[in-house]
């Protein structure tokens, strides 16, 4: 196909990859999601003892030698190894052949809520005990969030449209909706889009912990993340990559390539209100989802499954559920919404990436993950969070959405592939 074509204006996904705290690879990620397994432990990649919080959701199996050359792997930090990793099977599970004309037109845009704060704090330590001189001239370039695309492209010799976006928790839906306008304007024909995290260090856990943000539940950290549950104190905090291979629907299908799913509409609004909290009601959700409705040309009855942002927090999660009443309105109680921060733990940057991955497997096996750790209802969170139990159900269209801080609100809408 020439690469001169006119854009379908349509965008699909065609390929899938994810570091998760559940396994490596969609083949090992997505049994342990729907089965409910927990990917929350005891903090080992640092010392957590000096901290009110010393739980996480770590990556367990991971080795960036097996995706990056010896060197540069000693070299970069590891959100940018999570990138490249989620990116390579994203692209081998899309089986794109990328010639030279196409590599052009093949754009990346992988963003980071946080970047490289492993390093940061490595060098800072160096600094201190070691004098300026002994600081890496590797720091600033890897440290910087937007080294996600550039290493990425760098890797793969993607010569397209190359950005990224940090709009904190809401980076991952941002990423895939802004390479979504890329592809439908024409300046691409195929993107590689989503987000990379690797937060937890001793500097991240100290300045979430300071925020009083995290669950303390240090000595049950399977049941510390509870979104939407009446004793929910926190957020537990994750780490991990997701990649979507995004394409030009025509291109994509004059090459014969599975289609995961299509993305119909995307939404986002600012909160213009507070660092950190949203409005009662979560007024800019609320215009988020309503405009990514629009944007699809749907109303919001023929949503069949919601993966919410969910996140754990008292406030959070039942401005959120306020939110669903508000466009849902009779219809709240009957779409199914689950919150699989439950088990991944809160991905910051990564998390919508990884939702939106979610959503697009959920329409193809017709399965819904749970909400784990449901134990007692709240009052005020009083929808169908698919508690503690995987549920099978034929799902056409799904939503995802993403809040971050700073009040930066995104959801985004797919259709099950043809």
């Amino acid at each position: 196909m020439s690469l001169s074509h006119e854009p379908s204006g349509r965008v699909v996904v065609t390929g899938i990859g994810g570091v998760t705290p559940l396994g490596t690879g969609v083949d090992k990620f997505w049994p342990a999601l729907t089965s409910g397994q927990n990917g929350i432990c005891r903090v080992t990649l640092c010392d957590p003892d000096l901290f009110s919080t010393q739980i996480a959701a770590e990556v367990k199996d991971f080795n960036p030698e097996d995706w990056i050359e010896k060197k540069d792997a000693r070299r970069i930090d590891r959100f940018i190894a999570f990138a490249v990793a989620a990116s390579t099977m994203a692209l081998e599970d899309s089986k794109i052949e990328i010639s030279d004309e196409l590599r052009d037109e093949f754009g990346v845009l992988i963003g980071s809520g946080i970047g490289g704060l492993t390093l940061l704090g490595d060098q800072h330590r160096v600094q201190i005990e070691r004098g300026p001189s002994r600081v890496t001239p590797f720091l600033v370039p890897y440290m910087i969030p937007d080294m996600a695309s550039g290493f990425t492209s760098i890797v793969h010799n993607l010569r397209g449209p190359n950005t990224c976006v940090v709009t904190a928790c809401a980076t991952g839906t941002n990423c895939i909706g802004d390479a979504y306008h890329i592809i439908r304007r024409g300046d691409a024909v195929a993107m590689l889009a989503g987000g990379a995290e690797a937060p937890i260090n001793e500097i991240g856990i100290a300045a979430f912990s300071a925020a009083r943000a995290m669950s303390t539940r240090n000595d049950d950290p399977e049941h510390a993340s509870r979104p939407f549950e009446k004793s929910r104190d926190g957020f537990v905090m994750g780490e991990g990559a997701a990649v979507l291979v995004l394409e030009d629907r025509d291109f994509a299908i004059k090459r014969g390539a599975k289609i995961y799913g299509e993305i119909i509409g995307y939404g986002m609004s600012g909160d213009a209100h507070h660092i950190t909290m949203p409005l009662e009601g979560h007024e800019g959700a609320v215009r988020s989802m309503r405009m990514a409705l629009k944007n699809a040309k749907i109303g919001a009855s023929e949503i069949d499954y919601v993966n919410a942002h969910g996140t754990s927090t008292e406030i959070n999660d039942r401005y959120e559920t306020m939110a669903y009443k508000t466009v849902f309105g009779e219809d709240a109680y009957q779409v199914p919404i689950s919150s699989t921060k439950s088990m991944t733990g809160h991905m910051l940057g990564a998390a919508g990436a990884l939702e939106a991955l979610i959503c697009l497997k959920v329409m193809e096996d017709s399965l819904i993950p749970p909400t784990i750790n449901y134990f007692e209802p709240d009052p005020d969170c009083d929808l169908d969070y698919v508690p503690n139990v995987c549920r099978k159900k034929d799902v056409n269209i799904s939503l995802s959405n993403s809040f971050g801080f700073g009040g930066h609100n995104a959801t985004i809408i797919f259709k099950k592939g043809e």
